[in-house]
């Protein structure tokens, strides 16, 4: 089936039958605006079958749900500078993180991975949506080779399109890691998430931003950030099309200043603090709409 023809089954096909009702005379009930108003459906193929981690916090479901993706893991160290390898500190923020959103309450909380093992890239995004998450926040950190003097955070929303060529080298280089780990995942299609992509993300995308905005704030005057802070790049990991997901590159393992924050106790509770303070304030937008 062409994508035109699932495009028009999807997209078309509902709006003629509305305008026929309506000219017909007839009521038709609209869904109350929430997060259940985004229409989950499959097409093609069945959804890939992933294992999902345990969820931690409140034994009740309409508790919101953030999951936390702690970047690369098992062979593949991520970034590496002065000794300290990206998968190991953002595996202690995103540790930091849970524990300090399971102390307040009210949230639950679940982790792609929990220890050093590989995920692969498209399962992270993928353990969000079959998780029915409400927030998903993937934790990085990067390399500037040799120039130690890059430095300081960075928040990524999805976009076609890179906000600079930083952004874009960033996206290539965390897209190609299931490469260059050897990792394969068949039954990939395109169209299908070309299809999801244009119905979920405009709304999906618009919380993100919100939520980004949110870090920025929060972390003003308490953690360090890039000059360059707000960037956005097509990144595989945020595509999942109904939940709303967001990159947080916490710095960089090749500046000193960077490496000091990553590798203490007291630099991760900053982080943590940081973005913690920004989910409870994001659910607490969504729960008065």
């Amino acid at each position: 089936m062409s994508f035109r023809t699932l495009f028009l089954l999807v997209v078309a096909l509902p709006a003629i039958m509305v305008g026929a009702a309506m000219l017909l005379g007839l009521t038709i009930p609209v869904p109350e605006w929430g997060r259940d108003y985004v229409l989950r459906f499959a097409l093609g193929e069945e959804a890939r079958r992933v294992d999902l981690p345990a969820i931690a916090g409140p034994d009740d479901p309409s508790r919101p749900l953030v999951v936390i993706d702690a970047g690369h893991g098992g062979r593949d160290p991520g970034s590496v500078g002065g000794g300290v390898r990206e998968k190991d500190v953002v595996l202690a923020i995103a540790r930091s993180l849970r524990a300090e959103l399971l102390e307040a309450g009210g949230i639950r909380v679940a982790m792609t991975r929990d220890d050093d093992r590989i995920v692969p890239l498209a399962d992270r995004p993928e353990i969000a949506r079959q998780l029915g998450a409400d927030l998903f926040l993937s934790i990085h950190a990067d390399s500037a080779g040799e120039r130690g003097d890059v430095g300081g955070a960075s928040i990524y929303t999805l976009s076609n399109e890179a906000s600079s060529e930083a952004a874009a080298r960033f996206a290539e280089r965390e897209n190609n890691a299931d490469r260059v780990n050897g990792i394969v995942i068949e039954g990939q299609s395109e169209a299908v998430s070309a299809i999801l992509v244009e119905l979920s993300q405009s709304r999906t995308q618009d919380e993100a931003t919100e939520f980004a905005g949110l870090i920025a704030r929060e972390g003003e005057g308490r953690i360090a950030f890039h000059p360059q802070a707000r960037r956005s790049a097509e990144l595989a990991v945020l595509r999942a099309p109904d939940v709303p997901g967001v990159l947080f590159e916490s710095g960089f393992v090749t500046n000193r200043d960077d490496r000091a924050r990553l590798t203490t106790e007291e630099g991760r509770e900053a982080y943590a603090e940081v973005l913690a303070r920004a989910i409870r304030v994001y659910f607490a937008r969504r729960a008065e709409l």
